[in-house]
Parts: structure tokens; C-alpha cells; sequence
């Protein structure tokens, strides 16, 4: 397919995805639809519950590149003045819910990969990946078929970045606190008070700064975003609990700011996962050389993505802007979506890249 070709499949398809609702977990009709079109396009497919990929090999000995962006939406916030599930043209832009996160993405990475495809002499062979229930980072999403697709030695990751590339991206953890205390009536004067000794923890998470920060990424963050506590207005509480949202760097895994923390709480305190690691890339990688070539800038992401789920190399990187990503009237432009396929063609552009392993892209190998 030439250029021209692969950009009216883009929006042509952009604009079939935005009709067909997909909230994590319902994404059956646009994986259909993804197998149909990959089908037309006489393209080897393959599904796993929702996610579907095809792959073009030249040799197995090539180094793989997967190129991966979601199908999956959140739902219509409030506010939307238009139909969330019609794609309406309007100056240039194209309205309807996921055309930005992650519809003109996902779109112009399938644009490189059907332009490419049937080249006898790329020094890599591609994967494309069309990935379910990344919005909710889920278990039966990208990771539940990384296994199926063997060794990838990059991974471009498409999500609205306005064509920036993100060589880092912050990780996330959960944690849940419970502090304990003993009840009594209020006016007793008597009993432990649970809030008081949550206090003495959310003052330290409030405070306290870990010393390694990021150039891309700054420091590690914590919220208290949540607490619960107490049942009526005369009875001194005997149990607090409360939720925390960190964000981490590329310089610590999750699991040891969990241990940090933890060796510093009065109360109980649990992670719920630690599976969603900061990612980083080096900019000596030649992905994000030759992104510079083109004049991309580098750039870290606050936002989270499926490259968290990655064990190797990944670059974030498409069309869009993030902060039109799960607004009313969400809405990516026709040459954005042009321009990313551009940006992912010339990316690739005679590539050459190592093997997975001298690279890596999570800091549990730095």
C-alpha cells in the first residue's frame, strides 16, 4: 500500500471503530471488526480473547518488532454535547469517543504495518497488535498474549503523544493502610483513636521525598486519595483505613518503594499489585535516534500505558494529544492522523536494532 492508500484505511477505520462501543472488557465487535479488516487485507490472523494480531515474517532470525496500541475505551464522561458513537467531520477533525485515545493511534500503526508488509527486505519482521482492556490494565489485555507472540526485541506503543516520544513513563502502585486503635464512648475521653494513629502514616507519605529523581519523570509521587473511618459521631473509632496512589520513577521498581514504605508505617499496609513498573528507553537506543533524525522530541509520560506490562524495550509514540484523551467530545485531527503514520513509517525506515536483552526497558534490569 502507498501512503496516500494507507492514510484513507485510516480514517476509514478510525471512523468504523468510533460506532462501535468498546468499553474495556466489551471489545468483541471492534476485535471483529479488526479480524475482518486484517482478513481483507489478505493479512494471517490471530486472536486471544479480544486482543487480535497478525505478523509478517521475513526470517527468524530478524529481530521482532511489535507494533501495539488498544481498542478498548472508558465510557462517555459527562458533557458530551455530540454522539459519542458518531463519527462526525467537522474542520478538519474527526469527533467520537476513542478517536484520540486510542483510535488515531491504533489506526496509523495498522497503516505502517499494511505498508510494509509483503517488503522482502526489511531487517526486522513486524507484529501488529490490536490490544483489549488497556484502560483498566486487565488481565485478559496485551500481557494475557505476550507468551503467543514469542521474543520482541522493541515494542512501538501507539497513544496520543502529539508525535512526541515518550522515553520514560511513570509506574503505578495501589496501596491500602489500616491503622488500629481501640473504641470508647466519645466522651469518656478513653479508647486509642484509629484516625489519629492514619495520621501519624499519611504525615510521612505526605513528607517524605525519595532521594533518586528522574531527568524525564521528576520524583516518586504519593497521594492519600482515599479514607474510611468511624460509625457514628460518639464512638471513638478502633479502625482506619485509607488508599494510595504512587507513581514511580524509572530509577525504582515498584517493589522497592513498597519496601521503603512499608518499613516506615505504623499500621498495616499492603500493595495491590506490582506489576505496572515505570518503563524507560535509552535515547542511544536507534529507535529514538532516528526519531531524533526526524526531529521528534523526547519527552516523559506522567500517564500510564500497556508498555508497563513490557519486559522489553518499548518506545510510546502516535498521533493525538493526550489531554483530549477521556474528554467530552474527544476528537483527533485528519492530518495528525496522517502525520502518524508518516512518523511510524520513517521510523522504521531500514531500522536496526539488538537482539532483546542488551536493551532493557524496565528498571527491575537496571
Amino acid at each position: 500500500m502507498d501512503l496516500d492508500a494507507c492514510h484513507e484505511m485510516a480514517l476509514g477505520l478510525v471512523r468504523e471503530l468510533i460506532r462501535i462501543p468498546s468499553y474495556s472488557r466489551e471489545e468483541a465487535k471492534a476485535a471483529d471488526l479488526m479480524e475482518e479488516l486484517l482478513t481483507r487485507y489478505k493479512q494471517p490472523v490471530q486472536r486471544k480473547h479480544n486482543n487480535v494480531w497478525t505478523e509478517y515474517r521475513i526470517r527468524d532470525e530478524n529481530p521482532n518488532i511489535l507494533l501495539n496500541s488498544h481498542i478498548d475505551t472508558v465510557k462517555p464522561v459527562a458533557g458530551w454535547k455530540r454522539d459519542p458513537f458518531s463519527p462526525e467531520m467537522e474542520a478538519d477533525r474527526i469527533y467520537g469517543l476513542g478517536s484520540n485515545d486510542a483510535g488515531g493511534p491504533l489506526v496509523s500503526l495498522l497503516a505502517c504495518f499494511l505498508f510494509y508488509a509483503g517488503k522482502k527486505d526489511l531487517p526486522y519482521n513486524l507484529i501488529f497488535a490490536a490490544s483489549a482492556e488497556e484502560e483498566i490494565s486487565g488481565g485478559n489485555g496485551v500481557a494475557s498474549m505476550l507468551n503467543d507472540l514469542g521474543i520482541i526485541d522493541l515494542g512501538i506503543i501507539g497513544e496520543p503523544t502529539l508525535n512526541k516520544m515518550a522515553v520514560a513513563e511513570k509506574g503505578l502502585m495501589v496501596i491500602d493502610g489500616k491503622s488500629h486503635g481501640s473504641s470508647a464512648h466519645a466522651a469518656s475521653g478513653k479508647g486509642k483513636n484509629a484516625i489519629y494513629e492514619t495520621m501519624k502514616d499519611i504525615e510521612w507519605i505526605s513528607s517524605y521525598q525519595f532521594q533518586k529523581t528522574s531527568e524525564w519523570l521528576g520524583d516518586v509521587t504519593m497521594q492519600v486519595t482515599m479514607i474510611n473511618s468511624g460509625t457514628q459521631h460518639n464512638v471513638v473509632p478502633d479502625i482506619c483505613s485509607w488508599v494510595a496512589d504512587i507513581r514511580t520513577n524509572e530509577r525504582y521498581p515498584n517493589k522497592e518503594v513498597f519496601e521503603v514504605i512499608k518499613q516506615n508505617m505504623k499500621g498495616e499496609v499492603s500493595a495491590r499489585s506490582f506489576r505496572l513498573n515505570p518503563s524507560f528507553i535509552s535515547t542511544d537506543h536507534p529507535v529514538v535516534k532516528r526519531g531524533l533524525e526526524l526531529g521528534l522530541e523526547c519527552y516523559g509520560s506522567l500517564t500510564l500505558s500497556d508498555q508497563a506490562l513490557m519486559s522489553f524495550p518499548t518506545l510510546k509514540v502516535g498521533p493525538g494529544d493526550w489531554n483530549r484523551s477521556h474528554t467530552a467530545d474527544e476528537y483527533i485531527f485528519v492530518d495528525e492522523i496522517r502525520q502518524g503514520i508518516i512518523n511510524y513509517i520513517h521510523l522504521l525506515d531500514g531500522l536496526i536494532i539488538p537482539r532483546n536483552g542488551s536493551e532493557p526497558s524496565s528498571t527491575e534490569n537496571h
